[in-house]
């Protein structure tokens, strides 16, 4: 993980919207590891969850503040906010397929979400801002590997609300002086991802005994990249003085297709498995991104970030990880594997 050169924490108290989702929570424990003094915002809910904070090792358990509300509520956000000094805004709805037929949320959570956050930090003078961009946003590659100043194509509804995102967030950089970094993951993977995702997908079906695996297209290729990576990106670019209005690339360079993908973490199982084609897992022909693939040197160059997991040898390492952890039984539980989750 990047550490601040000069062994001092920036910021005293950091707010960090999703972290109760998959990088949130991730990235919740290696803050409150790095020393930092933690607020957590989850989403509200009757059943009090924190989503997988709940679960959260046992080293941070009780060590970071926990602020449940809606991004989509401008009061709870600014409230959220109030004596924080830098936020790593994380949360959104992700998932495409629900985009396609419920696009209304996702114009409420990731747009006007994200205007909600942009508003409290020039209202409470926010130091810093990190907005969490996706590779979505590209489109289907022009050229590779991608840099910064690819062209944006909206191929989701889910795709179009993060560029438009993206723009709030800049235009509160160009218009106000916000302090904003837009960091533009490519597609992580790791412990507790949604089972909507592919890798999930694939690792639990194997992991519960089937061997005719149900997958969507298996010729596009991904960018895939280990949670532990994108964690550590977020960190250093909150903990560098540089990026200030600019889109920054998380990404391995390394490109794969998710057939073979499929195959890999078959390997890594040990198992031998047969890819069977679900029609409801398709996207629609022109909504689909055929090729990602990330160019991360303004990564290095203004945050001295770069990928541990990188490379084919890389990406099998923190394949190995992610069984690890779905292959307990414990873990797997709250799964629906027989079935397809959008």
């Amino acid at each position: 993980m990047q550490v601040n050169k000069h062994n001092k924490l920036p910021f005293r108290r950091v707010l960090v919207t999703g972290a109760d989702g998959f990088i949130g929570s991730h990235l919740t424990e290696a803050l409150v590891r790095a020393g930092y003094n933690v607020r957590a915002f989850v989403l509200y809910n009757s059943f009090n969850s924190w989503g997988w904070l709940d679960h959260c090792g046992a080293d941070v358990k009780g060590k970071f503040e926990v602020f449940s509300g809606d991004i989509r509520d401008p009061h709870g956000v600014k409230e959220a906010m109030r004596d924080c000094d830098a936020v790593l805004h994380l949360a959104a709805l992700i998932a495409i397929p629900y985009s396609y037929h419920s696009p209304d949320t996702y114009v409420d959570t990731n747009i006007k979400g994200t205007l909600n956050v942009l508003q409290a930090a020039r209202e409470l003078q926010v130091r810093r801002v990190i907005h969490t961009s996706t590779s979505e946003v590209y489109g289907s590659a022009r050229f590779v590997p991608i840099t910064e100043e690819h062209p944006l194509q909206g191929q989701s509804p889910y795709s179009a609300t993060k560029i438009a995102a993206d723009q709030l967030a800049y235009s509160f950089y160009a218009s106000f002086g916000l302090p904003v970094v837009i960091a533009r993951p490519f597609n992580t993977y790791g412990p507790r991802q949604s089972a909507r995702a592919v890798i999930p997908t694939i690792i639990t079906q194997i992991a519960n005994g089937q061997r005719q695996i149900k997958l969507g297209a298996v010729s596009p290729t991904r960018d895939f990249n280990f949670v532990q990576d994108t964690v550590a990106g977020f960190i250093a670019a909150l903990n560098s003085d540089y990026g200030l209005g600019e889109v920054v690339n998380l990404g391995s360079n390394f490109e794969i297709s998710i057939g073979d993908t499929a195959q890999l973490i078959a390997e890594v199982m040990g198992v031998e498995i047969e890819i069977v084609t679900d029609e409801a897992r398709l996207r629609p022909d022109n909504s689909e991104v055929e090729r990602l693939c990330a160019a991360n040197a303004k990564a290095e160059q203004l945050f001295g970030w770069k990928p541990v997991y990188a490379g084919r040898d890389g990406f099998k390492r923190g394949l190995v990880e992610t069984v690890e952890w779905f292959a307990q039984p414990d873990n797997r539980r709250g799964y629906k594997s027989d079935i397809y989750n959008l």
